[in-house]
């Protein structure tokens, strides 16, 4: 299984469309989204080429290739004209024993654990800024923002295949790759 996971679109079609060709040049089973999809939010300036109608029909075109979870600026409006679901708070992914949590993280982050048992992978949005923590008993990661990236980061994903998680800027560039078999960062 090949994923692409990504966060916070917030309504950018130019981003939206980068991301799309990254998940077709990743050659991805599914792309993970992990919130905030149409909306920029009152804490955010606009993104470039806000078109929330445009990304909701790039997105509509591939409504079986998504798995989605609501993020803070996500409601039940969102939900009528997307074709897939997106109000789930969370979601799980289970690989090889461990559980991936899959939030936005406005509810579920480092600070308010959901449950996970040793080895189990917290996987939120919401910063903005890509991380990657190991935490004795579980780790954090972040695929940090397609269309507004915070604190210097790159617009990014993440591709997740066989227990390798791979951090890529939208031409594809990869910054950091994470090995979860044996917890070690590589």
């Amino acid at each position: 299984m090949r994923l692409v996971i990504a966060g916070d679109l917030h309504g950018s079609a130019y981003f939206c469309r980068k991301l799309l060709e990254a998940y077709e040049r990743e050659q991805a089973d599914k792309l993970i989204l992990l919130g905030d999809i149409l909306y920029h939010g009152p804490r955010n300036d606009l993104p470039r080429e806000y078109a929330p109608k445009e990304v909701m029909k790039m997105l509509n075109e591939r409504k079986c290739e998504i798995l989605c979870v609501r993020g803070n600026c996500d409601t039940e409006v969102d939900q009528m004209v997307l074709e897939f679901p997106v109000l789930a708070e969370y979601g799980f992914l289970y690989e090889k024993g461990r559980m991936f949590f899959l939030t936005h993280g406005h509810v579920f982050h480092e600070k308010n654990l959901p449950m996970l048992k040793k080895g189990d992978i917290l996987l939120h949005g919401h910063t903005h800024v890509p991380v990657c923590r190991e935490h004795e008993d579980y780790v954090y990661m972040n695929p940090g923002s397609v269309s507004i990236p915070k604190e210097g980061s790159a617009h990014s994903y993440i591709v997740y295949e066989n227990g390798r998680f791979s951090w890529k800027d939208l031409e594809g560039d990869m910054y950091l790759d994470y090995k979860i078999r044996d917890f070690t960062k590589i």
